[in-house]
C-alpha cells in the first residue's frame, strides 16, 4: 500500500514539475514575440518618411526622430546674415566732390544701433518662467565725433580710393527688467540703464589718377 502512495506521490510531483517547465517555456517564447514585435515596429517607423532602409535611402537611427530646436537658434541666424548683409561690409562710393572737404551723411539707423545694443547687452535667449529679461522705453542720442578723409591710395582689389572715417558715438537710456523665476521668484527693475555704444561708418570713394605703383628692384 505504502509503495502505491510513493509512485503516486512521484508521479504527481513530475506532472508538476513538467507543468511549471511548460510555463517558462511560454512566459519566454512570449516575451521573444513581444521584443520581436516592438524591434519590427521601431524599424517601421524609423523607415517611414524621407529617411528609411529600402531604395537609395539611409537610417539615420535616432536622428530620425524630430528633435525640438528653439526659435531663437532660428532668429540668431537671420538676424546675424542681416547684420551681414546691411553693416558689416564697407561701400565703395564714387569720387568727392570738389570745392570742399567731404562730409558723412549717413549716420547709424535705429536698427543698427539696437543690434550693436543687443551684441553688447543681450536680451534673447532666456528661458520663459525661469530668467527673462525686457528692455523698454529706449531713447537714442547719436553724437558724431570724428568725421576725416585720408589722402588717395591704391588698395587691393578696389584700385585707386580714399577711405573715409565717420565715428558715432550712440548713447542709449532704457529702462532694463529682469525676471527671475527659480529658485526664488523676484523681479529686477533698472528704470535708468545706460549704454554707449560707438558705430564706425567708414567708406571708401574712387579717386581718378593717382601715382603709378612702382616695383621696387631686388
Amino acid at each position: 500500500m505504502s509503495s502505491t502512495t510513493n509512485s503516486q506521490t512521484k508521479h504527481a510531483a513530475q506532472t508538476s514539475g513538467l507543468h511549471s517547465a511548460s510555463n517558462e517555456t511560454s512566459s519566454l517564447s512570449s516575451l521573444a514575440r513581444q521584443l520581436s514585435m516592438a524591434m519590427a515596429a521601431l524599424v517601421a517607423i524609423s523607415s517611414a518618411g524621407c529617411y528609411g532602409l529600402g531604395g537609395t535611402n539611409y537610417n539615420l537611427g535616432f536622428l530620425s526622430f524630430p528633435i525640438p530646436v528653439s526659435p531663437y537658434y532660428q532668429h540668431k541666424a537671420e538676424e546675424d546674415f542681416w547684420k551681414n548683409e546691411r553693416y558689416d561690409k564697407v561701400p565703395i562710393l564714387g569720387p568727392t566732390t570738389s570745392g570742399g572737404s567731404p562730409v558723412a551723411l549717413d549716420p547709424p539707423s535705429d536698427d543698427e544701433v539696437m543690434l550693436a545694443l543687443e551684441g553688447a547687452r543681450p536680451i534673447q535667449g532666456g528661458i520663459p518662467l525661469i530668467y527673462e529679461k525686457q528692455r523698454n522705453d529706449v531713447r537714442i542720442i547719436k553724437e558724431k565725433i570724428a568725421d576725416y578723409i585720408d589722402p588717395p591710395r591704391f588698395y587691393p582689389l578696389i584700385g585707386p580710393a580714399q577711405l573715409h572715417h565717420a565715428h558715432y558715438k550712440c548713447t542709449i537710456y532704457f529702462e532694463e527688467k529682469a525676471i527671475i523665476g527659480y529658485p526664488v521668484p523676484h523681479t529686477l527693475h533698472d528704470r535708468e540703464a545706460v549704454e554707449v555704444i560707438y558705430i564706425d561708418h567708414n567708406h571708401f570713394h574712387m579717386v581718378g589718377d593717382v601715382e603709378p605703383y612702382t616695383t621696387p628692384t631686388l
